[in-house]
């Protein structure tokens, strides 16, 4: 086998349930148990009083706008999203939990219609819905022919990498998991009897080395791997020591890519030994808009993040990041004062690794500081 390049497409949280499965064709059961709003319909109302009408039903494309057209021009070779919600009509909402996540399963087609490659289920909403909820969430997703990874009929199948064909030969490991800091109940931990999570009750070096002795039991030579984790905080730029630990520890076993996700805004990103490491991808599709609080972090811009490996090696050859923007429940180009905020902001929260905007639009790594 040569060499040559494998570009992944990565994104951080994608979140098609609440009020995003009540403007799809299917919309499924509205009724919330939180606090403050108890029907999911309220938060399409609060995007449309910021930024104008919905149209519902939307077509399944809708929710990604702009970023269909974005993912054919990069054509990249494989695609890897987290998906934040469980896919069920279940009515048991887990209990002890604020908020609760779900769309119908005949809304499938506003996932599909993205072509993933592999969908990470190993996040703090999947199983909004008890164990039965997870489990139709798993059966939909695998008759319609959607890899997952990071949660299972059991542990063995929730810690098992999920494997795509790749040029040349070569195949993809992607190993997902969900770590307590993101709001994971322990309960919801994979066993060898019960259904659950990949779930990391820890960031320790033994823990990160359990997790490469997984990759290297599915994986072969010069297959190149990426470990998701949904971990961290809602809020804010500051990366923990253990999670920078745990990334280096997970690199230095082999892993080529580190995709971490939850916060609600991009976080740092780091070159660490030529592997690329994204402490926190950001939101990519939800339901926030009109939701008051922490503007300074701009959750309203998105970023679709294509990593370009060298594939004989896993090493990072480039890293294109393209901004944009979500208005009405749907994502549409970020304009040039947006992206150059992104930047700038990028570029001051990543140390050792500077940020710069492309001619084209683009975020891209810089040369350095």
């Amino acid at each position: 086998m040569g060499g040559g390049v494998v570009t992944l497409f990565l994104c951080g949280d994608v979140m098609l349930g609440r009020g995003v499965d009540q403007i799809l064709a299917h919309p499924g059961d509205p009724v919330l148990r939180e606090a403050y709003i108890e029907d999911a319909r309220s938060y399409v109302r609060l995007a449309e009083s910021v930024h104008g009408p919905v149209p519902a039903p939307a077509g399944p494309s809708w929710p990604w706008g702009t970023a269909l057209r974005v993912l054919e021009a990069a054509a990249p070779d494989a695609r890897i999203v987290n998906l934040e919600t469980s896919v069920t009509c279940g009515d048991t909402f887990a209990p002890d939990k604020e908020i609760h996540y779900r769309m119908h399963p005949a809304n499938l087609p506003a996932l599909a219609v993205a072509r993933p490659d592999v969908t990470v289920v190993a996040n703090n909403h999947v199983l909004d819905f008890g164990r039965a909820g997870l489990l139709e969430t798993l059966d939909v997703l695998g008759r319609a022919g959607l890899r997952t990874a990071g949660a299972g009929r059991n542990a063995d199948e929730a810690f098992t990498p999920a494997t795509v064909p790749l040029p040349g030969g070569r195949r993809l490991l992607v190993l997902a998991l969900g770590a307590r800091s993101s709001g994971i109940p322990s309960g919801w931990a994979a066993t060898a009897e019960l259904p659950g999570v990949a779930y990391l009750p820890e960031l320790s070096r033994a823990v990160a080395d359990a997790v490469v002795r997984h990759v290297r039991r599915a994986g072969r030579a010069g297959d190149p791997t990426v470990v998701s984790v949904h971990w961290g905080s809602n809020w804010g730029f500051h990366v923990p020591r253990e999670q920078v630990r745990f990334a280096h520890a997970l690199v230095d076993g082999g892993v080529d890519v580190v995709h971490g996700h939850s916060s609600h805004h991009p976080r740092p990103l780091e070159v660490y030994r030529d592997r690329l490491i994204l402490y926190g991808c950001g939101d990519f599709i939800d339901d926030y808009e009109g939701i008051p609080g922490y503007e300074e972090y701009r959750d309203d811009l998105r970023l679709a993040y294509f990593v370009s490996l060298d594939a004989g090696s896993g090493r990072l050859v480039g890293l294109r990041m393209v901004p944009l923007r979500a208005r009405r429940l749907r994502l549409e180009p970020a304009p040039r004062a947006d992206r150059v905020w992104l930047r700038t902001t990028l570029d001051r929260i990543s140390g050792g690794v500077g940020v710069g905007l492309a001619a084209d639009g683009s975020l891209v790594l810089s040369a350095g500081r």
